[in-house]
C-alpha cells in the first residue's frame, strides 16, 4: 500500500455505534502504526514479553474478527484491536499476540490510559509487559463532584 494507511481512516467524524461490540478505534478515536505494518511487530519476543511464567495467559490470546476485520481482544479495554495487514497463513495467533503485546507495551490500551485516574493501589502503568514501567495509583483519592454533598433523608 503506497498511501499512508492511517490517512485512509478519517476518524474526526466517528461516533460510537449502537452495535453490540466496541472497538479500540471507536474508544480512542485513533489507530496505531502497528495495526497496519507487520514489520513493526515481527521482532517481538513473545516469551520475553509474557508476564512472569504465566504462559497460559499468552495461550488464551487468539486472532478473532470484528466487523469482518481480523482483530485481537484487549481485555484491559474490553474492546477489539483491529489488524489491517495481511497475516501469513498459520501465524494468525502469533500476530494477534504480537499486536496486542505491542499495544500494551506502548501504553496505547484505553484501559491503561484510565489507570492514571482510577488505579486504587500502586501498580505498573504498563503492566508486567514492560520492565521499568512507571508506577500509578500511589495517591488515589475518590472522585468528587463539585457542589455535591452527601445527604441522607429517611
Amino acid at each position: 500500500m503506497s498511501e499512508d494507511p492511517q490517512k485512509l481512516f478519517d476518524l474526526s467524524q466517528r461516533r460510537l455505534t449502537t452495535r453490540q461490540g466496541i472497538d479500540t478505534e471507536e474508544l480512542t478515536g485513533r489507530t496505531f502504526p502497528y495495526q497496519f505494518d507487520p514489520a513493526l511487530v515481527e521482532d517481538i519476543d513473545l516469551q520475553a514479553a509474557t508476564p512472569g511464567d504465566d504462559l497460559n495467559w499468552l495461550e488464551d490470546i487468539h486472532l478473532m474478527s470484528e466487523d469482518g476485520i481480523p482483530a485481537v481482544f484487549d481485555r484491559y479495554t474490553n474492546a477489539f484491536l483491529k489488524i489491517h495487514f495481511d497475516i501469513p497463513e498459520g501465524r494468525e495467533d502469533e500476530f494477534a499476540r504480537k499486536v496486542l503485546i505491542k499495544h500494551l507495551q506502548e501504553g496505547n490500551s484505553y484501559g491503561i490510559w484510565l489507570k492514571h485516574q482510577h488505579a486504587k493501589f500502586p501498580q505498573p502503568e504498563l503492566g508486567p509487559w514492560l520492565t521499568e514501567s512507571a508506577t500509578v495509583g500511589e495517591n488515589w483519592t475518590p472522585p468528587t463532584m463539585a457542589s455535591w454533598e452527601k445527604s441522607f433523608t429517611f
